[in-house]
């Protein structure tokens, strides 16, 4: 568990690399109890901001999940493995912590519903992007018929879902998939720069926002407004709010209570 998912603290920056590159990065019974571990440090640190989660290599993010421990699964096995991914989504999505996928390679099946379940997308320019599932007779089991129409619409996520088609990181980035592109060669350098900005940020601001935006998802308008409400009043008693405006009327950086 601990060789085919490993953990690197950079500042407030935790780097979450599944390092199965002779696999393209397989998500098997073992990857996903290292990424529940390493997740769960992350969620429950005080010191840490940011996760980051790639793929070890060049050639993919996670290629898919492993075909080879799944053919023989009984339905109870099934649901089980799904069950496990799920609860990792779950974790990150309920977290105050922001994740991150960078995506550098193949990001499919498994692969593109655990960047899915990350806050933000960065992607190379050699990036892809798919649910094929449907070619080995079954669907999406981590949430990819779930979030893929909530990031781009049910129309095309259906017909991605229905035809197992692959997007380039172009296409990704069009549709809204991912946040951005990078040549490959920067990918890193971009992400750290990215992943750093945010960590330097308050952590009741950057909690507040997720937490307002994940919260107020499918909810009406005037629910989901009061959730902000209840989160920009939790603010203000915190003293980084006292700190972020003081420092802001002296012209000065802000220092954040970490």
């Amino acid at each position: 568990m601990s060789e085919c998912v490993q953990m690197e603290i950079k500042g407030r920056v935790a780097w979450i690399t599944i390092n199965r590159p002779e696999a393209l990065n397989a998500i098997n019974k073992d990857v996903l109890l290292g990424l529940r571990k390493h997740i769960s440090e992350v969620v429950h640190s005080t010191e840490l901001e940011v996760a980051v989660i790639t793929g070890a290599g060049e050639k993919a993010f996670v290629a898919g999940a492993d075909i080879s421990t799944m053919q023989n699964f009984t339905p109870l096995e099934a649901s089980n493995f799904s069950a496990l991914g799920h609860r990792i989504a779950n974790m990150m999505q309920a977290s105050g912590k922001i994740f991150i996928a960078m995506v550098q390679g193949f990001a499919l099946g498994g692969g593109c519903e655990l960047a899915m379940a990350c806050d933000l997308i960065y992607a190379s320019e050699k990036a892809k992007f798919g649910q094929p599932e449907i070619a080995l007779g079954v669907i999406p089991g981590f949430g990819g018929t779930q979030r893929l129409p909530r990031r781009i619409g049910q129309a095309k996520a259906l017909e991605l879902c229905l035809t197992g088609e692959m997007i380039d990181a172009q296409q990704a980035l069009t549709l809204g998939l991912c946040n951005d592109v990078f040549p490959a060669a920067e990918l890193i350098e971009k992400v750290e720069s990215i992943a750093n900005s945010i960590s330097s940020k308050s952590r009741v601001a950057i909690e507040g926002i997720k937490k307002s935006m994940t919260q107020g998802q499918g909810l009406d308008l005037r629910t989901a407004c009061a959730i902000e409400q209840q989160n920009f009043a939790l603010c203000f008693a915190h003293p980084d709010q006292a700190e972020g405006m003081k420092a802001f009327l002296e012209k000065r950086p802000a220092t954040w209570k970490k």
